[in-house]
């Protein structure tokens, strides 16, 4: 077993990896252990009782986040024309057309979020194979093939999250910095959880939340106790 830090010991001295918390005193635990030397962000991961493999038991969309991530977010805009001068005043980062195709073609992706406009898709679709593995394919169901280019770039620079559960039912996402008050990553929390009980699918059988756990960049994990998370909501 690899040796423990210092920093590390210190941690999990004062925690207890088998308690079940309630979510606030999880997120205050974790936010008070964050000592790194950056702003560590702080993190949810839930275990759910589906099988993704299956289309009627995926788990995907997005959240809008109250209080922001505390990330800047690059944003890629695939519209010509008035859509693509609405994306720039909007504060988009990157905005083309065939020029931007031909970017992300060579490997130079300069944005952690990409939008289209639905004229734009034949284009954008032959970059799916650069696009998809990335996790970045514009998708109507997420709100990022629109011809709101304005909303959809503001709700992803103002702390949208997108979630999409991986091959083994989990889902994880960063809610927040440590240097956020509690209140605020609590707020970001609940709203996250409430996003993903929404989204259970048709067919998830038996219990949908089996596990849920807080943790920061750099730290341990906490459990949160789902009987005080179903008695909040």
């Amino acid at each position: 077993m690899a040796k423990q830090g210092k920093r590390l010991k210190a941690i999990n001295a004062g925690l207890d990896a088998e308690k079940a918390y309630s979510l606030d005193e999880a997120i205050r635990l974790i936010k008070a252990n964050a000592r790194a030397k950056f702003d560590e962000t702080i993190e949810i991961a839930m275990n759910l009782g589906i099988d993704p493999r299956h289309a009627d038991q995926m788990v995907r969309g997005v959240v809008g986040l109250p209080n922001g991530t505390g990330k800047t977010v690059r944003v890629g805009v695939f519209a010509r024309g008035a859509k693509a001068e609405e994306a720039k005043a909007a504060g988009a980062d990157v905005v083309g057309a065939d020029d931007l195709a031909a970017l992300v073609q060579e490997g130079k992706i300069e944005f952690e979020r990409c939008i289209a406009t639905p004229d734009m898709m034949a284009l954008v679709g032959r970059l799916g194979k650069v696009l998809g593995p990335r996790g970045l394919m514009p998708n109507p169901k997420l709100g990022t093939v629109t011809m709101d280019v304005k909303g959809a770039v503001t709700a992803a620079k103002a702390g949208q999250v997108e979630f999409r559960a991986e091959k083994a039912g989990i889902i994880h996402a960063g809610i927040g910095k440590a240097s956020f008050a509690e209140d605020a990553l609590m707020g970001n929390a609940r709203a996250f959880i409430d996003a993903i009980q929404k989204a259970k699918p048709t067919g998830a059988k038996g219990t949908y939340v089996k596990k849920v756990s807080i943790s920061s960049s750099m730290g341990p994990g906490l459990k949160v106790d789902l009987q005080t998370l179903a008695a909040q909501a």
